[in-house]
């Protein structure tokens, strides 16, 4: 046999589209070509792969070889052709049997020796190969990330040998298991928080309903200690739910680690981060942190501190849930439904409204300040909460907060009926879902008009009113939306910026 064909995989953001390595082989002078859109890595490869054959006992052939990596017009990037490329000339050189790789898919990045190293995107490959129906050959370090995916079979690795051995029919590879660990307990609890009622009760119905948070208050009062605890008051995720969060996560630079399993990912990024880090990019895009915080959280401390460049970016996402990233050569979308937490002073000193006095800022100090947010920004923040000083009292009590397993029940609670009613959380309603199940009492609506018209707010503001007062709504249990939930849906939007 002069011609082999392997499968594999390119990674295009969260697509992962099939990759077919034809490798041939001819008479002539020595040579080895790789064509396809290789980048630099993939042709880098050819020495990678040449050490990696002889090191593993094997004849490399002296003759003309030619890697196509079809679709040809395909960008390919990173090492992990290295084992289908490799697997594909000891097929075409006769040395390894190819009767069965129709029903494989391969990828691997190669030490010199033979032995097989991690891959990015382990997880999202495999999603598109159970697809098609084919089982997947992976690194050992990453095959059990690649065996969370439901119906899939992930064949574990160590060497170039190992692999060329299950193909003749010598000895079968081990077929992965998924390694999963219950992170829930790692979580900091809510009952460490002493005081702040208002703020607690706030982040209870951001975890119910989905919705985003801004925190306001001066430095001390426990603003991100709070944020830090919403990840563990937050409903376990479903299974599909699960499994594109760890997809996204291994797209990242950091990969995917198994004892993140069904974590709700909780991101911080400091306020010195570019556009890029923010929502993704580069020449080959890849997720940001607004995709890394994909089913979790997305913690900005320190809001108008950010570049105001940077914040505008976060418009989109808030709104559709993904982001669309365009360069110049290539294109990525990726998933971006966070729950948005932001923190931020009051004022430039921080203790404007303070008891101590201490605040010397100006108004024009203020309002350039708050200025840095814009306001489009801040109307799609669902709720504005004031975090006050806490009292010498409350400071120095022994009593312990409620638990986080408690509030974590009452969520739970409230996030099934939302699944049973609309089948998605009430932060994610569309404004046509809301009508048909935001039902409200005559005196709630009319009393949310006139709150509209007095206050001169926007239509989105009336429809992020309406779904916060359904969350409140449901954690009480109740079929229709009063005019008592309204009234604390409107408060706690506008409780923090009076003037904004």
């Amino acid at each position: 046999m002069t011609l082999a064909v392997v499968h594999s995989r390119a990674l295009s953001g969260m697509e992962a589209s099939e990759v077919s390595v034809e490798v041939h082989m001819a008479n002539g002078l020595p040579a080895f070509a790789i064509v396809g859109l290789p980048d630099t890595e993939v042709k880098e490869s050819r020495d990678r792969v040449r050490a990696a054959i002889l090191t593993s006992g094997f004849t490399f052939p002296a003759r003309k070889i030619t890697v196509n990596l079809a679709p040809a017009d395909l960008p390919k990037d990173s090492g992990r052709f290295d084992l289908p490329i490799a697997i594909g000339i000891l097929v075409a050189s006769g040395q390894v049997r190819g009767d069965s790789l129709a029903g494989y898919e391969f990828a691997g990045e190669l030490a010199l020796s033979g032995q097989l190293r991690a891959i990015r995107g382990a997880l999202a490959m495999m999603c598109h190969a159970r697809r098609a129906g084919r089982a997947f050959v992976l690194p050992a370090s990453c095959a059990a990330e690649a065996a969370l995916v439901s119906g899939a079979t992930v064949y574990s690795a160590e060497t170039l040998l190992d692999v060329c051995a299950h193909l003749n029919g010598l000895q079968r590879l081990p077929i992965a298991q998924p390694e999963t660990t219950a992170a829930s307990l790692c979580y900091p609890d809510l009952g460490d928080v002493k005081g702040q009622g208002a703020a607690r009760e706030a982040l209870e119905i951001a975890a119910a309903g989905g919705h985003s948070l801004l925190l306001i208050g001066p430095p001390g009062t426990g603003k991100s200690m709070l944020a830090c605890r919403l990840p563990g008051i937050l409903p376990p995720m479903q299974d599909d739910e699960a499994l594109e969060t760890a997809a996204v996560q291994s797209l990242g630079s950091q990969g995917f680690s198994a004892q993140a399993w069904r974590a709700r990912p909780f991101r911080s990024p400091h306020h010195t981060a570019s556009a890029v880090a923010l929502v993704g990019g580069g020449s080959e895009p890849r997720p940001g942190e607004i995709s890394l915080a994909h089913r979790g959280v997305l913690f900005l401390d320190e809001l108008p501190e950010f570049d105001r460049r940077v914040l505008e970016v976060l418009r989109e996402p808030l709104e559709n849930g993904m982001i669309h990233i365009s360069r110049a050569a290539r294109q990525a979308t990726f998933p971006a439904r966070f729950q948005l937490v932001a923190a931020m002073n009051p004022c430039p000193c921080g203790y404007l409204g303070h008891h101590s006095g201490r605040c010397q800022c100006t108004p024009e100090q203020i309002a350039r300040y708050r200025g840095k947010i814009s306001g489009p920004l801040l109307d799609r923040i669902d709720m504005h909460i004031e975090v006050p000083t806490l009292s010498s009292d409350e400071l120095t009590s022994q009593e312990q907060g409620e638990a986080s397993a408690a509030v974590r029940e009452r969520v739970i609670a409230a996030r099934r009926r939302q699944l049973a009613r609309q089948g998605k959380a009430n932060a994610d309603l569309s404004g046509a879902e809301l009508d048909q199940h935001a039902l409200a009492e005559a005196s709630a609506l009319e009393t949310l008009l006139q709150v509209l018209e007095r206050l001169h707010l926007s239509a989105r503001s009336y429809h992020r009113i309406l779904r916060v007062a359904r969350t409140i709504a449901d954690l009480k249990g109740a079929e229709r939306i009063s005019r008592k939930e309204v009234l604390q849906a409107v408060q706690l939007r506008r409780a923090g910026l009076p003037n904004g």
